[in-house]
């Protein structure tokens, strides 16, 4: 049990420093080469943030664990949204682009539709990860065309100055990113390695299924980079990139991590029948919810901070609960699937038509 712990702690402590060194490192070679600042936020940062999850899956993917790999994206992508979007709304209200609304929550909320559909038939093989790696090139090539044509000075700002990219480069600062890069990715497969071992240990110790582990533990330890670089940001008021952040890492987890993910192998879901009955809607749901509260003034309030964190320690909480089979289980579901989501849904609906008509008439 003691070098379980020492595997997860190892695990995670190698991932986060892992996509630090590699976003710094990306981020001031991508600027080196005159990409702008802001698609290095939209791509590098948020991509490079999501590279835990990536090197995860990847190797759950290969050494047969598709459990801890699909787990690990969804737990991740609801991890991202109401907790960390939650968190940092709490810390300050997060001011949303108009770019989110029209085109990256669409993609976030498709994506997430997409990834249920090719599932349906209990796999993720080969030729559904092509498609999904597929469309997050196009994604990508749509967004460095498209920043070219439009200035978002405020956004681009908070990205010179997160980063460095005012730094004027030495003559061998290519050289020295690269090698940062180089370093991160050799953590990022050293922690993910690490993380793997200790967390099919666990599973194992606890009675629990790989799936709840990647939905739980490895999902909300993947996030710490996002975690760490959204709610600094908000401290900062750097607002951009606390909500792009975690809307881009979604898009890339969903796209990249599981493309890849089943490119290297099928990733089998007959063996957990639980994370399409539950945990793909819940994941749906969660992006769903964006919109209406995005909508709201393009302002996450306190009160909709609050409220996805607390629908996080809600989910978390049903999940072991059910994993567990405690005894309150049944009466916890009909509690949220009867009165709290339904109430919810409706005041979430109020606020966004209210929202609506306000800025129609302004």
């Amino acid at each position: 049990m003691v070098m379980t712990i020492v595997y997860l702690i190892g695990g995670l402590v190698l991932l986060v420093a892992g996509a630090e060194v590699l976003v710094r490192g990306a981020a001031r070679l991508a600027g080196i080469f005159g990409i702008s600042p802001l698609v290095i936020g939209l791509t590098v940062v948020a991509f490079g943030t999501s590279s835990p999850e990536m090197a995860v899956s990847v190797q759950s993917a290969y050494a047969g664990k598709g459990d801890i790999a699909i787990g690990n994206v969804i737990g991740s992508n609801i991890f991202n949204v109401l907790f960390i979007l939650g968190l940092s709304a709490m810390i300050i209200p997060l001011v949303v682009s108009r770019q989110l609304i029209r085109l990256d929550v669409p993609v976030m909320l498709g994506a997430s539709v997409l990834v249920v559909a090719l599932a349906f038939d209990g796999q993720l093989g080969r030729f559904d990860g092509a498609i999904l790696f597929g469309l997050v090139i196009i994604y990508t090539t749509y967004l460095v065309i498209s920043s070219r044509k439009e200035q978002a000075a405020a956004a681009s700002d908070e990205f010179v100055d997160e980063y460095g990219l005012k730094e004027k480069p030495g003559q061998f600062a290519w050289l020295v990113n690269v090698a940062f890069i180089a370093v991160g990715l050799a953590l990022l497969l050293l922690g993910s390695d690490f993380l793997v071992t200790g967390a099919v240990d666990l599973a194992r110790a606890f009675g629990l299924s790989e799936l709840v582990i990647g939905l739980t533990v490895i999902a909300a330890g993947t996030s710490m980079p996002e975690v760490a670089t959204s709610v600094m940001a908000a401290i900062k008021g750097e607002r951009d990139i606390a909500v792009g952040n975690v809307v881009g890492s979604n898009i890339f987890n969903l796209l990249s991590v599981l493309g890849l993910a089943s490119l290297v192998s099928p990733i089998p879901l007959s063996v957990s029948p639980s994370a399409l009955a539950f945990d793909f809607p819940v994941m749906i749901a969660v992006a769903l919810a964006c919109l209406p509260i995005f909508f709201s003034g393009y302002v996450i309030s306190r009160w909709e901070g609050l409220l996805f964190f607390a629908y996080y320690i809600a989910y978390t909480a049903y999940v072991v609960m059910s994993a567990t089979e405690a005894p309150m289980t049944a009466q916890f579901t009909d509690a949220m699937v009867w009165f709290i989501l339904p109430l919810t849904a409706v005041t979430l609906l109020v606020v966004g038509v209210r929202s609506l008509q306000a800025q129609r008439h302004s």
